[in-house]
């Protein structure tokens, strides 16, 4: 396979991602809030965070041969940036609500669709990221490699959603709810920092 039928695979597989992460970020706030499940709807909120993602590498895998390496690096930097301000700003969101269940004793119900929605996930998300970072080894991109480990990341999130509302679900243990939340907030915060670094690697590089 040429470049040029990588980088349209590349592409395809991006705007498959755009539309399943839209999907599973309506179903999870919908359900989500429904139940009062700060993990479902924090589970939402990062499927938001990763179609920013998947549309700054969309836009990336579009500029191939069109701008000079320069100016993709330019904005490349700024886009990062943005996606960790929104990592951040989801995280310490998340924090709150799930700390506030906790401590207050906001009990949430159960949800078949959020263990649904989660084992969906599991069942997607490997895939796609071995795809696409397949790809971005071949191509050479750093940014369809570093959205593959997030699109990977995001399967193994998924995992601690169904443990966390399937113990809610199966056995009446609320608490594992809030606390799955907690995780979450630790693997925005962690890959909102890593998005920070990478922009600042790349301008040291640049320079």
């Amino acid at each position: 396979m040429n470049a040029d039928s990588l980088y349209k695979k590349g592409r395809r597989l991006e705007y498959f991602l755009v539309s399943y992460n839209f999907a599973e970020a309506i179903a999870s706030l919908l359900f989500g809030s429904i139940a009062g499940s700060i993990a479902l709807i924090g589970f939402g909120l990062d499927s938001l965070v990763e179609i920013m993602s998947s549309v700054f590498v969309i836009w990336r895998l579009r500029q191939h041969g069109k701008v000079s390496q320069v100016a993709e690096e330019r904005i490349e930097r700024r886009a990062v940036k943005a996606v960790a301000i929104g990592f951040f700003i989801l995280g310490f969101y998340v924090l709150y609500e799930s700390t506030a269940k906790l401590v207050f004793g906001e009990i949430p119900s159960p949800t078949l669709p959020g263990i649904i929605i989660a084992t969906a996930s599991i069942i997607v998300m490997p895939w796609v990221g071995s795809q696409t970072g397949k790809i971005g080894k071949q191509i050479n991109s750093r940014a369809l490699v570093a959205d593959s480990k997030e699109t990977i990341a995001c399967a193994f999130l998924s995992v601690a959603l169904l443990l966390g509302l399937g113990t809610n679900y199966l056995l009446g243990f609320w608490q594992a709810d809030p606390i799955v939340g907690l995780i979450i907030v630790a693997f925005l915060l962690r890959e909102g920092w890593e998005c920070w670094k990478e922009s600042g690697e790349e301008k040291e590089e640049e320079s």
